[in-house]
This record gives structure tokens, sequence and C-alpha cells, in this order.
């Protein structure tokens, strides 16, 4: 795609006049023009100047899948199949979801832009080119989608677990799929299963994570948010997709003999709900309660009038009052 090419060369070069633009790709000064203006629809500030030519207003990282393989452990190159990363296309999650029965186990899916990103209950997901990290795994678990109770925890985890090897600090868990910092979100999960409850069962886990979002694309989100830029500057895109591929591949692996068991206390001891006042919305009912932790298979535990009650993921959204 043009729009990418030029993208590519702007950021490894910094700046490059009409003329070298088009001489490098291989098309007309009128289809550069036409490219840039793309691409600053998309979000990207680009400069031109007279004599001089096009400039990115700030340095960019695109995501290159190589530089992400060479740097993984050994555990992560052994259960990876695959890795691909798209300038644009619809979402990540969906372009695994595309493929047959078994195929996207253990592979990989980056993009700089999504067009149609999704969270849960069909949200859109704010996907500006670029700057943030979009990034879905593809794993088939034997058991089945029974065997999958808290699967978005223990993926919570190994996102959290990234974060904090990249440098971000403060990251704590939101019941049943959100990172946040400060209070504001930061990121969250979305895991699409296909397949049989109790034959194989194919997962697909989309991890969304806010690093240097454009104050623009900001504006539509429905809840205060925060980046990692605002936590921790020198980290990169880069950086950290290169480390939530190296801990998750081989973390899906223990998950599919362990369960959630090997990850309870890892979440528990980030758990940003655990004691506080929450209301939990199931549908047009609202209850009012203490949030006590999660059991055994990531099942949410409140307090409720003076009795204990239990929410499996999926069936509430939960905030802190």
């Amino acid at each position: 795609m043009s729009a990418g090419r030029v993208l590519q060369a702007l950021a490894a070069d910094g700046e490059l006049s009409g003329t070298a633009l088009a001489a490098r790709l291989g098309i007309t000064r009128a289809a550069v023009w036409k490219q840039v203006e793309r691409l600053r629809a998309l979000g990207v500030a680009i400069e031109a100047e007279r004599g001089r030519g096009y400039r990115l207003e700030r340095p960019l990282e695109l995501l290159d899948a190589d530089r992400i393989v060479a740097s993984l452990s050994p555990a992560a190159r052994t259960v990876l199949r695959g890795i691909e990363i798209h300038f644009e296309l619809d979402s990540t999650n969906a372009a695994l979801l595309r493929r047959a029965p078994g195929d996207a186990h253990g592979r990989v899916c980056l993009a700089e832009h999504q067009m149609a990103g999704r969270g849960r209950r069909g949200r859109t997901w704010q996907s500006p080119l670029a700057a943030n990290l979009y990034a879905s795994f593809g794993w088939r678990f034997e058991g089945g989608a029974a065997a999958l109770a808290g699967l978005s925890l223990a993926v919570g985890v190994v996102v959290r677990e990234t974060l904090a090897r990249s440098g971000v600090p403060g990251v704590a868990l939101k019941w049943p799929n959100d990172l946040v910092a400060h209070g504001r979100k930061l990121g969250g999960i979305l895991i699409e299963l296909g397949g049989e409850i109790a034959g194989p069962c194919d997962a697909v886990i989309g991890i969304g994570i806010n690093v240097a979002m454009p104050r623009g694309a900001g504006s539509a989100i429905g809840q205060p948010w925060i980046d990692v830029a605002a936590l921790a500057p020198n980290a990169t895109r880069g950086a950290l997709a290169a480390a939530l591929v190296d801990l998750l591949l081989p973390a899906l692996e223990r998950f599919e003999h362990y369960g959630f068991a090997s990850f309870r206390a890892a979440y528990e001891s980030a758990d940003a709900l655990c004691g506080r006042p929450i209301v939990l919305e199931l549908g047009r009912e609202r209850v009012e309660g203490e949030a006590l932790g999660v059991d055994a298979d990531g099942a949410l535990r409140v307090r409720v009038a003076g009795a204990e009650r239990r929410y499996a993921s999926g069936e509430v959204s939960v905030r802190a009052r």
C-alpha cells in the first residue's frame, strides 16, 4: 500500500522531497501528495516545506516482524508459527478469525491501524495509525471452551508483566479484561472463540494498549484514559510488541496445561477492585456490593447485602463507585 510505503520512508529518513519519494517508490509526485494527504487524514502529522520536502512532525516507529522475531527467547520461538504485520486492516482479531479451524494456532497478527477495532460488547476501539499497539494471538485449546475460565485474567497478568518489563509502572488489572493506571484505562483484552464447547476450541486473544494516543483520537474515548507515554516516555511500541510476543506465547501454553490456577496469585496482587465498592451491570439490573477478589475459575466474588455472590466473565461490566 503506497501510504504505508510513504510513511515507512519518512520514518526511516526523517525528511524527503516529493521527487525523491516518487523515485524511491516508483510512483508520480501527484501520487506522493495524495498518499501524504491520506496519512494526514489518518492522524499522522506531516510537515511540508518548499525546497526541502516532507518530514514527520515527531519521530514515529513502525513495527518490524524480523526485529521482533530476532528478540524472542527460545521458549517463544518454539511455539511461534508465524507473525504478520499489516499497515491497515479491519481488526487483528478478525484477520485471525478468518483463518481455517486450527490454522491460527501460534500465530500473531499486528497492525499499524485498525479500521474496525472493537472492544467488549461491540464498542469501537480507537486505533490511530502507528500510535498504539494492536495485537492478536491465536491458540487452539484441545480441552474445549469449558477449559478457558479465567483466560482473560491470565492474559491480563502477562500484559501487565510485559509493561513492567518495558519500564511502565503502576499498572493494575480491572476485572474482567481492562488494564488501568491511576484509575484510567491503559489497555484492554478481547477474547473471541470458535469451535466446540467440548472439542477443540480456537481462541483469538486481542490486546490493545494505549502507547502514544493522539489527542484527537483520545477525545473519542468514552472514559478516562492514559497512555504509556505518560507513564514511561522512553518505552517504545517495538519493544512492547516484542516483549508481548515473547511472554504471551509461552504463557498460553502454560495456561493450556495448568489453567488460571497458575496465574491466580499474580492476578490477586494486581487486582484493582478487591476491597472496593463496585456497581455490577447485568443487562438492565444493577447490583451494588464490595469486590472480594476472584475465585479459582476467575469469577468475580462480590459481597451483596452480607452474602457472597459470584459472577462469571462476560456476564457483567464493572466500574468502581
